[in-house]
C-alpha cells in the first residue's frame, strides 16, 4: 500500500471485444479450425507399421522411449532431430517476426487460439460486447446466474477435452479413452488432464490478455527482431488526424471519425491509434473494423493497415512505395530463411541416410582378460544390437583389427569363429555377451584397438564400433 492508501497495482479493466467480420477475422477462423482440428484429431490417425510396432500415426511412446511421426521413428540417441526442430521453430519465429511482426501471436499461438474459442462461447451465451457489459453491471439474477453457469460449464468441457487430447499423444488413444472412462487409466493420465484443464480454463477463460501482456516474454523480445521494414499493424496518423465526427463539415479534419471501432474489437483492449504497443498481438481485427467504417463512409480503406515505418513515412510524403516483395526479401529476412532452410535440409539428408541398425560394445572389466591353457588371450564384451526395423532381423557380427581374432557366444556354447549370427527382435535392442579370443603372437601391446562390425544378413545396413582388447604385460613382453 502507498502512503495515500491506494493500491500499488492497477485494477484490471475487463476487456469485452466486439464481434467483427472481415478478411483478417475470416483468416483467424481458418487458422483456429485448422490448428484445433490438427490438435484434437491427430492422436486418432492410424499408420500401419507392421505387427511389431504401434499403428498410431503420431505417438510419443515414453515407455519404450520412441517418437513416431508417420513413417519416421526417432530413438533416444537421435534426440538431435528434436533439438533441430526446436532450433528451426525458434528461427522460424524470428523470421516471421522480422517480416510481419507478431503474426504468430495474433493467429497461431495456442493462447490466442483457445482464447478465441472461449470468446466464441462467451459471445454465443452472453451476447456481443454491449450485452456483456450490461450483464456485468446487472445484479445477480436467475438469468445472469444461468448464463454464467452455462458459460463456465462449456469452458470447463473444452478445457477437459484439451487435456484429454494431450494425453492421447503418449499412448494408444482408443485404449486410453476406454481406460479413462472405466477408471483403469494410470494416475498420471488423470493428473495431466487435471493440470491441463486448470491451465486452459484459467489462461484462456479467466486471464486472457493478461497472459500476453504480463506472462509471455515474447512481447519484450520482439523489439530486437523488428526494424523499420517490418510489417506491423499501423495507424496512419498523418491521414487520420485531427479526428472528428463523420457529420462534421470541417474540411481540416482527418479520416478518423473517432468511432472507437478499432478499440472495441481489440482482444487486448488497446487503442492502436496510440502507436505500436507491447500489448498488440497483431491480430489485425482493428483493420477489419476500421475498413468497415471507412467503406460505409465512402473513404479510402486502410487507415489502419499492415505497413512498415519506412513505407508509412514515404506514403505520408507522397513518395513512390517500394514493392512489398522487395521489403519482405531484404537481407535480414533472407539470412534467417537461409539458416532455417539449411538446418531443415541437413536434417532431411541425415534422416534419409541414417542406418536402420546400430551396435554398442562395452568391454567387461571383471576380469579384463583371461589367458587360456593354450596361451590365447580372451576378453569378454557386452554387445547391444539395435534393430530399427519393424521386423525381426539377423545380424552377422565380426571383429577386425586383430589378426586371428575369433568370436564366440558363451550362452549358446558356440565354437570360436570369424563371425557369429545373432537374432535381433523387431524395433528393439537385444543384448549379447560375446567373447573375443586372440593368439598371443598377434598381440604387440597391452591395449589393442579392435572394431566390432555388424552386418545385416538381409543386406540392408551395416554398423561398427571401436573398443579395446586387453592382454597381460607378461604375455606381450614374451613376444
Amino acid at each position: 500500500m502507498g502512503d495515500n492508501g491506494g493500491s500499488l497495482y492497477k485494477k484490471r479493466e475487463k476487456v469485452h471485444p466486439k464481434k467483427v467480420d472481415g478478411p483478417f477475422r475470416r483468416f483467424k477462423w481458418a487458422v483456429l479450425f485448422l490448428t484445433l482440428g490438427i490438435y484434437y484429431i491427430t492422436p486418432w490417425l492410424r499408420w500401419d507399421r507392421g505387427e511389431f510396432s504401434p499403428d498410431q500415426a503420431v505417438l510419443v511412446d515414453l515407455a519404450h522411449r520412441r517418437f513416431y511421426f508417420g513413417p519416421i521413428e526417432i530413438w533416444p540417441q537421435e534426440f538431435y532431430y528434436v533439438a533441430g526442430l526446436l532450433i528451426m521453430a525458434g528461427l522460424g519465429l524470428f523470421l516471421v517476426t522480422t517480416s510481419v511482426g507478431r503474426a504468430w501471436c495474433g493467429y497461431a499461438c495456442p493462447q490466442t487460439v483457445w482464447t478465441d474459442l472461449f470468446m466464441v462461447v462467451e459471445r454465443w451465451i452472453e451476447g456481443d460486447r454491449n450485452e456483456r457489459i450490461r450483464l456485468d453491471k446487472a445484479p445477480m439474477s436467475a438469468g445472469k446466474f444461468a448464463k454464467r453457469t452455462s458459460k463456465h460449464a462449456v469452458w470447463l468441457l473444452i478445457a477437459v477435452l484439451t487435456g484429454g487430447a494431450w494425453v492421447f499423444y503418449f499412448t494408444d488413444a482408443p485404449t486410453l479413452l476406454r481406460e479413462l472412462f472405466t477408471g483403469q487409466a494410470p494416475f498420471v493420465a488423470y493428473a495431466t488432464i487435471g493440470v491441463l484443464t486448470f491451465t486452459t480454463y484459467s489462461l484462456a477463460g479467466l486471464m486472457r490478455e493478461q497472459v500476453c501482456t504480463y506472462m509471455c516474454p515474447w512481447p519484450r523480445i520482439q523489439s530486437a527482431m523488428l526494424d523499420e521494414d517490418s510489417f506491423i499493424v499501423t495507424y496512419k496518423d498523418w491521414r487520420g488526424e485531427p479526428r472528428g465526427s463523420a457529420k462534421s463539415k470541417d474540411a481540416g479534419l482527418g479520416d478518423c471519425v473517432d468511432c472507437m471501432a478499432c478499440v472495441n474489437v481489440c482482444p487486448t483492449g488497446i487503442d492502436i491509434r496510440n502507436g505500436p504497443q507491447l500489448e498488440c498481438i497483431t491480430c489485425a481485427l482493428c483493420i477489419d473494423a476500421c475498413n468497415d467504417v471507412m467503406d460505409k463512409l465512402g473513404r479510402p480503406l486502410d487507415l489502419i493497415g499492415y505497413s512498415t515505418l519506412n513505407r508509412d513515412k514515404a506514403e505520408a510524403k507522397g513518395e513512390a512505395l517500394q514493392p512489398i516483395w522487395k521489403t519482405l526479401l531484404r537481407p535480414r529476412v533472407l539470412i534467417y530463411f537461409a539458416v532455417w532452410s539449411a538446418i531443415g535440409i541437413a536434417m532431411l539428408v541425415v534422416l534419409a541416410g541414417r542406418s536402420r541398425m546400430d551396435i554398442h560394445v562395452a568391454q567387461e572389466r571383471n576380469p579384463v582378460y583371461v589367458q587360456l591353457s593354450d596361451g590365447d588371450i580372451r576378453n569378454s564384451y557386452t554387445v547391444k544390437l539395435l534393430n530399427k526395423e519393424a521386423r525381426p532381423r539377423q545380424f552377422e557380427v565380426s571383429v577386425s583389427g586383430l589378426q586371428g581374432a575369433r568370436l564366440s557366444d558363451p550362452v549358446t556354447g558356440s565354437e570360436p569363429a570369424a563371425t557369429v549370427r545373432l537374432d535381433v527382435r523387431p524395433d528393439g535392442v537385444d543384448t549379447y555377451r560375446l567373447q573375443v579370443r586372440a593368439p598371443v603372437a598377434s598381440l604387440h601391446a597391452e591395449q589393442t584397438d579392435i572394431r566390432f562390425n555388424a552386418h545385416a544378413v538381409d543386406g540392408e545396413g551395416d554398423a561398427m564400433e571401436t573398443t579395446r582388447f586387453s592382454a597381460p604385460a607378461s604375455a606381450v613382453a614374451a613376444q
